[in-house]
């Protein structure tokens, strides 16, 4: 397989490589390129040449909403190789388990396994995704249904993806290892074909380990893209992606009265062979941009993406301190096969009526999206052929009959036992416009509304199963006012909506068939000052409103939820050698109603009350340069009934980097500098993920 994927990779790359010399020989005789007028300001403005977060040119500051943005400058230097590393350092948001298999972020209190973005593109398909390929992370907080459709409830996390770069001829290159024997390679390669085409060429090759039991892996990923300057004011960029992984899952340890079982923080819950996920993906990405005039500008993406997924697992399903030597397990195998395609345009105009200016944004989205999802549970046996219902892994006895959960006896069979067998096909229609209207110098208004048309249909391939379908038609509406008493401050109040169809995130079912869409609402309010040069603060307090639709104990109801909360960064370069980031909120929240009685007035899950973060950078010399940063988070409850509960920590980092020459650096980046023993995340009541200990990862990252 993986000799016909290169062979496939470098047809492909060729043939990009041939179709860049003959489209940019054609343009050059046509036309002297000149660039677009593009806003592209590292840190302080999203990247508006892209089809990204915000899909308008807008300053940070004047954006009435709390959002954050890491650079590829941050991920490099701080040794980020994760989502979760990022979110790791951004207030409001953490990590989820995921079942070990997944990048899952909780948007101040709501989990999300969809909400992800290339491009602005949706990338809802459950996996871990790399950074090897990544200009910046925008995460937005609070609903954002105008710019995206369903989902975003908490929030939003898009990836801005390195493009061409006409004019520039560089390669770049990284090499990491770290102590648990984890190793990466990644280059960066921009060739300028012309003056007017650019091709890029972003890939990478890892193997995976961590200081649990049986943990290994390796994946791949390559990203050649074409930019084109087809026009003075046409830009077209064309990508494609391959990804490959084959890793190992953790679903980590069981909790007994209400905390994680300290003396099973060794164990993992599993078998090397069986718990594994098996990952595979093709994008394809196009992007054109043309400038109509001065004040009219348009974009238009499509994308297509194939994924093939195998997620296979054992996990501790439960445990009892009358029992402490035994754990029970339950697994299953599930597949997901799925093609998305999403088209989509923009007009952006600039005009002004009278003394108020207007920047007008109009958009059209049509994205379909086909899957087909099984899931097989195991037959387990007694070992002789004989069916039967013993589950126990008998932790004592874990090393007489040798490795993973066979300890003790137990024997799982094949995965015959079909659960679910699903085909869906789900189309989407939108429409949205917004206008940011600028009244004065201080005072600007953002208005705006989305149409969505949800569509899905299902079909049961299960023995005496039903086909079913259902739609859905929501407008969505957001509404923001920004007060800038002077250029660098900016103090705004705002309101948005979204929705999720009862389908769920991942349609592999019609879920909760007859209900209404779940609902989510925020109020917020914030200021943003930019300080003096290079110090930024900004603040926001919101309310967030949650009547979702869920299923318990295999009954599908409403729950509302009210979450409550605080945020604020600064970052700030306080001398010519020291600079700091920093991050801190606090978020409450109450379960208002609920089918279970006993639940109402307690917390939601994955709540964490407190977070802290914050990272300083210190160059001694010219050369040598000092990182040292802490994360803190509060306890948060497993479950909405306040059974369980992950235990606060304090995890600090610290980082060095030596810089040889101005094309080569060395650095080496230091996780749980302090060897604390934590629990970062779970996924239901006896999965609580156990967090690595002192990890430093060496790393040379150079250009030539």
């Amino acid at each position: 397989m993986k000799q016909k994927t290169t062979q496939f990779l470098t047809s492909v790359a060729f043939s990009m490589a041939i179709t860049a010399s003959a489209v940019s020989a054609q343009t050059a005789e046509a036309t002297n390129a000149v660039a677009l007028d593009e806003t592209v300001v590292v840190g302080s403005s999203l990247y508006t040449d892209q089809v990204n977060a915000l899909k308008t040119p807008t300053p940070i500051i004047d954006v009435p909403q709390s959002l954050s943005i890491t650079t590829a400058d941050d991920i490099s230097m701080r040794g980020f190789d994760s989502i979760g590393d990022i979110v790791d350092y951004t207030p409001g948001v953490s990590m989820s388990q995921g079942e070990g298999h997944r990048d899952a972020v909780v948007f101040r209190g709501v989990r999300s396994t969809a909400d992800f973005f290339v491009d602005g593109v949706r990338d809802d398909v459950q996996y871990y995704r790399s950074l090897y390929n990544v200009e910046q992370v925008e995460i937005l907080r609070g609903p954002n249904a105008l710019l995206f459709g369903r989902g975003g409830a908490g929030g939003v996390l898009n990836r801005v993806t390195k493009k061409g770069a006409i004019g520039e001829d560089f390669n770049g290159y990284q090499f990491s290892i770290d102590s648990f024997g984890s190793a990466e390679a990644q280059v960066d390669t921009n060739v300028s074909l012309n003056e007017n085409t650019a091709f890029r060429l972003n890939a990478y090759y890892n193997t995976f380990e961590d200081n649990r039991d049986f943990s290994d892996g390796e994946g791949l990923g390559v990203n050649p893209t074409l930019k084109f300057q087809l026009t003075e004011k046409t830009t077209l960029d064309v990508s494609y992606e391959y990804i490959e992984y084959d890793r190992s899952i953790d679903r980590g340890i069981p909790t007994a009265n209400g905390k994680p079982v300290d003396a099973l923080n060794d164990i993992v819950f599993g078998d090397p062979d069986l718990n594994k996920s098996e990952f595979e993906a093709h994008s394809i990405r196009a992007l054109l941009q043309h400038q109509f005039s001065d004040t009219l500008k348009g974009n238009f993406t499509a994308s297509y993406t194939n994924y093939d997924k195998l997620y296979q697992n054992f996990y501790a399903e439960s445990y009892s301190e009358a029992t402490p030597d035994k754990v029970r397990l339950d697994g299953y195998l599930d597949t997901t096969e799925r093609q998305n395609l999403v088209v989509s345009g923009n007009l952006v105009s600039e005009f002004a009526t009278g003394n108020i200016e207007h920047t007008l944004l109009f958009g059209a989205e049509f994205s379909d999206s086909s899957s087909e999802n099984d899931r097989y549970n195991p037959e387990f046996d007694d070992g002789a052929g004989g069916t039967t219902d013993k589950r126990e892994f008998d932790i004592s006895d874990r090393n007489v009959s040798g490795v993973g959960f066979n300890a003790g006896g137990l024997y799982a069979g094949a995965f015959t036992d079909l659960n679910d067998d699903t085909e869906t096909d789900l189309t989407v229609y939108s429409l949205y416009i917004q206008d940011e209207i600028k009244l004065s110098e201080e005072l600007i208004l953002v208005l705006g509304g989305r149409f969505d048309s949800f569509d899905i249909n299902v079909t049961d391939n299960k023995p005496g199963g039903t086909d079913g379908s259902q739609t859905d038609e929501e407008i969505t509406p957001r509404a923001g006012v920004v007060f800038k008493p002077q250029e660098n401050i900016s103090v705004y109040a705002s309101y948005s909506q979204t929705f999720l169809p009862a389908s769920g995130e991942q349609f592999a079912s019609l879920g909760g068939e007859g209900f209404d869409p779940s609902e989510y609402t925020n109020l917020e309010a914030g200021v943003k000052w930019d300080l003096a040069p290079g110090y930024s603060l900004t603040a926001a307090v919101f309310q967030a409103d949650q009547d979702v639709v869920e299923k318990i104990d295999k009954v599908w109801v409403r729950v509302d939820r009210e979450v409550r909360g605080f945020e604020a960064q600064f970052s700030g370069q306080l001398s010519d050698q020291w600079s700091i980031a920093t991050g801190y909120s606090y978020v409450t929240g109450e379960i208002e109603d609920h089918s279970e009685p006993a639940v109402i007035g307690n917390d939601p899950r994955e709540l964490p009350k407190q977070t802290l973060s914050i990272w300083n950078h210190y160059q001694v010399t010219d050369k040598l340069g000092l990182g040292l940063g802490a994360i803190y988070q509060d306890s948060s409850y497993i479950n909405d009934s306040n059974s369980a509960e992950l235990p606060d920590f304090f995890r600090v980092d610290a980082a060095a980097y030596y810089q040889i020459n101005e094309n080569l650096r060395l650095q080496v980046n230091i996780e749980n500098l302090l060897d604390e023993e934590y629990y970062p995340s779970a996924h239901s009541t006896h999965q609580a993920s156990v967090g690595s200990p002192l990890n430093a990862t060496f790393q040379i990252v150079g250009r030539f």
